[in-house]
């Protein structure tokens, strides 16, 4: 199973740098680590050349999060793609508990985990409303946001049957594409 891994970034250096950090802990590595910048004007692009000069870079003029990830999408060479926002981290046994978990449902073609929320450096209960779930999930989808692209790791054939994400939405462009797929897809839910 090659696994690429797409990160959006805009002027996010330090965030970045902790979501590569959590990455590169990982139990299982990603087959390759793609940073898409979206018009940065920090120090994005050497921290990345200096610290971690194995991650393939592209920088591409400001068009939005959805452009930035159909970017990193289009160039993924992995049969399966992972998202993380750059102002995200995952857990160290995230990809390899969610492959461990594909291995045995060679069916299913969308796994999602649970999240943990914090802000200002305090972790905050999620409401009940957000509680995530699996399998035939498109009515649960439909009241709200119910994956988060951080937790998401997709089969690349999904995209080529419901489409990447909409870069002409200018907010809940992960919304519009989690009920593409619940529609036509069942979940599995970590």
């Amino acid at each position: 199973m090659l696994i690429s891994l797409i990160i959006p970034t805009f002027n996010r250096q330090a965030s970045l740098k902790r979501a590569l950090d959590s990455v590169l802990q990982q139990s299982l590595l990603p087959d390759e680590i793609i940073v898409v910048d979206d018009g940065s004007t920090d120090a994005t692009a050497t921290m990345l050349e200096t610290e971690f000069p194995k991650i393939h870079y592209i920088y591409q003029d400001n068009q939005g999060v959805s452009a930035a990830r159909n970017k990193g999408i289009r160039h993924a060479k992995g049969e399966w793609i992972a998202l993380l926002d750059s102002d995200d981290t995952w857990l160290s046994k995230k990809l390899e508990t969610q492959i461990k978990a594909l291995q045995q449902a060679p069916e299913i073609k969308l796994c999602h985990t649970e999240e943990i929320w914090i802000r200002n450096g305090v972790r905050v209960n999620a409401m009940n409303k957000y509680k995530k779930t699996g399998g035939w999930i498109f009515t649960h989808c439909l009241p709200l946001c119910a994956i988060s692209p951080s937790s998401a790791l997709i089969h690349r054939s999904v995209f080529d049957d419901v489409g990447l994400f909409d870069e002409n939405l200018p907010a809940c462009e992960d919304y519009d594409l989690w009920l593409r797929i619940s529609a036509k897809y069942p979940v599995l839910f970590l």
